[in-house]
């Protein structure tokens, strides 16, 4: 289907996006106790510390794919992943504890800063891979902005603040990366929906959801 609802179908999601939405992360997590940090994020199995160190990793993932001259022929950076716990995410990226959940937000920032930087700067026709197929740099912004807005969400629930994602980079990573997604009841929830993270009287919540990051000309 397509998404003739949204306003913004012909708008790139760039690098401002994603220091937009790093930017509401920061601002929905900064001030909580360090106590709470160890609660469950959401319905995730991590914690909110745990949660917000993948989220990190993502960010600097997503831009190390660009750092290749030829980022279609490497499958994956082959960095050392690790975990803290059994089930706690596998990640190439950690916080200092001892810098407290700020800190970590600060490696947030500066991993989505990368990240914004990067696709910008990469020509946009240059494909990287994923596991849900290769993209462009507007698609990986676009999964950074997805990352970044519901694990802020899934963190903001263990910390029991409102982590409500902003309608407008919502409404633009619908369009980019959820062309089989129908926009209802605004497109925050759409995404919380999408996402599996929300179920409605007339959606029950997605079990199985995947994005779709092949450039738009490809879709």
């Amino acid at each position: 289907m397509t998404h003739s609802a949204h306003p913004q179908t012909q708008i790139l999601v760039r690098g401002e996006h994603v220091r937009a939405a790093v930017a509401h992360c920061v601002a929905t997590l900064s001030g909580a106790p360090a106590p709470q940090w160890h609660a469950a994020a959401g319905q995730l199995e991590w914690t909110c510390w745990e949660t917000l160190e993948h989220l990190a990793d993502d960010l600097l993932t997503y831009a190390l794919r660009f750092g290749l001259a030829h980022p279609s022929g490497v499958p994956r950076v082959p960095l050392r992943i690790s975990t803290d716990r059994p089930q706690g995410p596998a990640n190439v990226i950690f916080g200092d504890e001892t810098a407290g959940p700020e800190g970590l937000l600060t490696v947030v920032e500066a991993c989505g800063g990368l990240l914004a930087t990067v696709v910008d700067s990469t020509d946009p026709t240059v494909l990287a891979p994923h596991v849900f197929g290769a993209s462009d740099p507007e698609g990986f912004a676009a999964m950074g902005v997805v990352e970044t807005l519901v694990h802020t969400h899934d963190i903001a629930r263990g910390l029991r603040r409102d982590g409500s994602p902003p309608e407008d980079l919502s409404s633009r990573v619908l369009t980019r990366l959820f062309p089989d997604v129908t926009l209802a009841d605004g497109a925050s929830a759409t995404l919380l929906w999408a996402t599996g993270r929300l179920e409605t009287p007339a959606r029950p919540r997605r079990k199985d959801w995947r994005w779709y990051g092949a450039p738009r000309r490809h879709q």
